[in-house]
């Protein structure tokens, strides 16, 4: 186990460089693929579907598992874009920034009124971009508990949760904060989630109707 004192990059950018990383990422974060794809798939609007979330989660509930695995890879891969892309031309603190906006714009999204995702698949893209170590961990902290649990909201929260003591335990301390930061928001965005979860009440991972019309149910991903 190593750790470092730092729990942020060095401050190196310009303020005119952070908010470019600000805007590129909230940009390519409010792409919202999920919506896009169960278009192209002839699917409807997935707003109206399900639990009315667009992220993959609620693609899955269509049935159409392709649809929901490429909702699942584009929405992790905007936040990984995100960092790479800020990395390419700015440095490390700008590159946090880009995946902190990423984050932002998936789950509120200026033109879908700022009604987005819960964050999970961008906030794992965003932590394996910024390093892959601890990304993998994060990744397989969610993975082990779908597989026991079945519950994409249960294996969200512990995912997040576990993700800022990874960093520090892997020695990428200076991320654990941002990471931290994207936790305390997926537990916010998955609020209602933990209150069918203390209540017994929590769908699990493929439960739904295909076509069914939207209820008052909401997604643990996406």
């Amino acid at each position: 186990m190593h750790m470092t004192a730092d729990l942020w990059p060095a401050l190196l950018s310009p303020p005119s460089h952070l908010a470019l990383a600000a805007v590129l990422g909230y940009l390519l974060g409010a792409i919202p693929f999920g919506l896009v794809i169960a278009r192209i798939f002839g699917l409807g609007d997935i707003r109206r579907i399900g639990s009315g979330n667009i992220g993959a989660t609620n693609v899955l509930r269509t049935g159409n598992r392709l649809a929901a695995l490429l909702t699942l890879i584009l929405d992790s891969g905007k936040g990984a874009a995100a960092v790479l892309i800020t990395r390419q031309i700015a440095a490390e603190d700008a590159a946090q920034v880009a995946g902190l906006a990423a984050f932002l714009g998936h789950c509120y999204p200026l033109w879908l009124g700022f009604r987005g995702g819960k964050g999970v698949a961008t906030f794992l893209g965003t932590l394996l971009a910024l390093d892959p170590t601890t990304g993998i961990a994060a990744c397989g902290s969610w993975l082990a508990v779908a597989l026991v649990f079945r519950i994409s909201s249960l294996s969200a929260l512990v995912a997040a949760a576990l993700a800022p003591l990874w960093a520090a335990f892997l020695g990428r301390s200076d991320i654990a904060l941002l990471a931290a930061v994207l936790a305390v928001l997926i537990w916010w965005r998955h609020r209602a989630n933990i209150a069918r979860l203390l209540a017994g009440t929590e769908p699990r991972i493929g439960e739904g109707r295909k076509g069914a019309a939207r209820d008052d149910r909401t997604d643990g991903g996406g």
